[in-house]
């Protein structure tokens, strides 16, 4: 009675809502990716009972009870023998077939693809568009296939959308790509699905699929927040965008690297035994050459950003650090 209850659940999967096996169908890879993952339940399935039922079948007529003296060999058949071969060649080689064609095809983004460039590192994960925009959140639009260009810099990552049915390891000093078109407007949890150190299981995101024409409105304002922005609120969208906050607390707990809220304007203990002001000049000298000047209790672990931050961006990173007084 369990098993026909919980059937209707486990194989839902369609109209937009997730299962019991998957999170929602949320791009064209997922579609294929599930119909041959439940094709091959299916067949397990069904092969699974015919041996099962066959084996109780057998226990149950041949039983020692019922036969207790030695059964004479039953006669030999060929043609079943042909048929338990010959069958299940046929299906592996169809599903191997299709699995093929379905990896080909993940590895083949079609060449009018929108791109954007996704950076990888410890804990955080950045977004560049192609007029420069950068974001901590993958932004998509909706219905157009979309190519990710994947890069790290430190160890290995691995971008991973389950709605999306995507994953590609992100490995330091080459580049990888993935692609996807997306088919449903919404949120959707982006992780990384690779071991890559202490803060791993806080390397998450979200993906968000819009409209095109919302889409275009949302890379229109934030490749412009410069401008649009106050320098303090300018500079806490710099501070998201290249995920600073996966290391530096603003609510004044130490995580990864010493929190910075209250701390604008006051002496700080390095490693070595001296001693800093933590002023404009340390930010920046932190940001550029983070192994010069290491707070005291913590390790050199954090990258630099020379080349990735201009002078206006680190000039409103500071306006941020200072208002978080």
């Amino acid at each position: 009675m369990i098993l026909p209850a919980l059937l209707p659940l486990i194989l839902q999967q369609q109209d937009g809502e997730g299962g019991f096996f998957f999170p929602p169908v949320a791009s064209d890879l997922a579609i294929a990716s599930d119909s041959l993952f439940f094709t091959i339940l299916y067949l397990s399935g069904f092969f699974f009972a015919i041996i099962v039922f066959t084996t109780l079948y057998f226990v149950w007529k041949y039983h020692h009870t019922k036969c207790p003296e030695p059964q004479p060999s039953p006669v030999h058949n060929n043609t079943i023998e042909i048929i338990w071969t010959v069958v299940p060649t046929i299906l592996l080689a169809w599903i191997f077939f299709e699995g093929f064609e379905g990896f080909m095809a993940r590895k083949t983004p079609p060449p009018d693809a929108y791109e954007i460039h996704a950076q990888g590192r410890k804990w955080s994960w950045n977004f560049t568009y192609p007029d420069g925009t950068e974001s901590s959140v993958l932004h998509l639009p909706l219905g157009k296939a979309v190519r990710v260009n994947l890069a790290s810099s430190d160890v290995l990552h691995s971008l991973f959308v389950p709605a999306f049915r995507v994953k590609m390891d992100v490995v330091p000093g080459r580049y990888e790509q993935l692609w996807f078109t997306p088919t449903m407007l919404g949120e959707f949890d982006v992780y990384c699905a690779e071991y890559c150190g202490t803060n791993h299981s806080a390397m998450t995101t979200t993906a968000v699929v819009h409209s095109q024409e919302d889409f275009d409105a949302w890379l229109s304002e934030a490749g412009d927040f410069m401008t649009k922005l106050s320098p303090i609120e300018a500079g806490e969208r710099v501070f998201a965008s290249k995920g600073c906050a996966a290391c530096h607390s603003v609510a004044g707990v130490a995580g990864i690297g010493p929190a910075l809220n209250g701390r604008f304007g006051q002496e700080r203990k390095l490693s070595d035994g001296s001693s800093v002001t933590f002023d404009a000049n340390y930010v920046r000298e932190s940001l550029l050459d983070p192994a010069a000047k290491i707070a005291d209790g913590f390790q050199p672990i954090m990258p630099t950003f020379q080349g990735q931050l201009d002078d206006d961006k680190m000039r409103v990173l500071v306006e941020y650090i200072k208002s978080l007084q």
